[in-house]
């Protein structure tokens, strides 16, 4: 009799993601009180995320002053920012809390792609940000007239295309081999294939990191030789040199946040199951979203007087789009 009570009580504690489906997948349990201290993270990271990139987006394309070739690259990295903070945290939260995909398999193939642009674009505005740097280390002198604002917006409109185009290819052939796998309903994960994982991770990490840190190398190695030479006749200014800095520090960062997931990866291999290390890779990954501005806000006296004017309202005012955020200059 007792055995028959434990044996209920086993059942009972099973739970399903949709208990109307007979290939639905089991849903796991956590503690009350994980839920909550889960819930309120993410809730927090997401409204943190989209805060504080919506203030790096309404500075840029509202003062004229921040309308500059490097700063359009900015805004295109807060950009990617705020899609991870609207969308990737919030749902990603909710399937590793819930341990369920509750959106349908459209919308998961949607969500995947999402991420999957997101994270390239995110590179791809980074080796601009790398090569613009170079240019106005190397050439300052014809730094305006080789790097236009409209030539920098038609180099990040063809970046995200072409990382749309690439993530749909790859998202199309790693979704039609799952389709081959046992797999239950309400689950929302990719399974690569060797040679797509080798592909993916040439195209979206290796290759643009080895371009980068070239870059960075040749950006170090003439500001230390030319220094002098720089400040002297060709007159760049401290803010240049300064943009390359901070620039250069997001470029860190933005590593250090992607190398560990990339390291975890390669270590589980293809494993169906994810284990809680590539968890906290990827929730370290979707916190790289809100570091920029803050790095921003360290390092830029403009983006902390522009903040300052968007949370009082002042760019409600008449002609506020010409407001001096550089008070040294006067």
């Amino acid at each position: 009799m007792s055995g028959k009570s434990i044996m209920e009580d086993n059942t009972q504690e099973i739970q399903y993601c949709f208990p109307d489906n007979n290939f639905s997948c089991v849903k796991e349990i956590m503690p009350k009180v994980e839920y909550v201290i889960l819930y309120i993270f993410i809730s927090l990271l997401a409204v943190f995320a989209v805060f504080l990139n919506l203030l790096v987006i309404i500075s840029i394309s509202h003062f004229r002053q921040l309308h500059t070739p490097t700063n359009m690259i900015v805004l295109s990295l807060a950009v990617a920012d705020l899609i991870v903070g609207l969308i990737v945290i919030p749902l990603m939260g909710i399937r590793y809390i819930e341990s369920c995909w509750y959106f349908g398999e459209a919308f998961c193939f949607l969500f995947l792609f999402v991420i999957f642009m997101v994270v390239t674009a995110s590179l791809g505005n980074l080796v601009f940000v790398s090569l613009d740097r170079y240019i106005a280390v190397s050439d300052p002198l014809r730094y305006t007239v080789r790097v236009t604002t409209d030539r920098i917006v038609i180099c990040i409109v063809i970046n995200w295309l072409c990382c749309g185009v690439y993530s749909f290819i790859i998202l199309y052939n790693t979704m039609f081999y799952s389709k081959t796998l046992d797999r239950c309903y309400g689950h929302c994960t990719i399974f690569f294939k060797f040679e797509h994982f080798v592909t993916d991770l040439l195209v979206t990490f290796v290759a643009p990191s080895c371009v980068i840190m070239s870059i960075y190398v040749k950006i170090f190695c003439v500001a230390k030789h030319q220094a002098k030479v720089v400040n002297s006749v060709t007159g760049v200014s401290k803010s240049q040199r300064k943009a390359g800095k901070t620039l250069g520090i997001v470029v860190i960062v933005f590593f250090m946040c992607w190398i560990p997931y990339y390291i975890v990866t390669l270590i589980e291999g293809n494993e169906l199951t994810e284990s809680v290390e590539l968890n906290v890779t990827c929730w370290i990954l979707y916190m790289n979203s809100c570091m920029n501005p803050l790095i921003y806000s360290l390092f830029y006296k403009w983006f902390r007087i522009s903040a300052k004017h968007i949370l009082t309202l002042n760019i409600l005012k008449p002609s506020s789009e010409y407001f001096n955020l550089f008070p040294e200059d006067k």
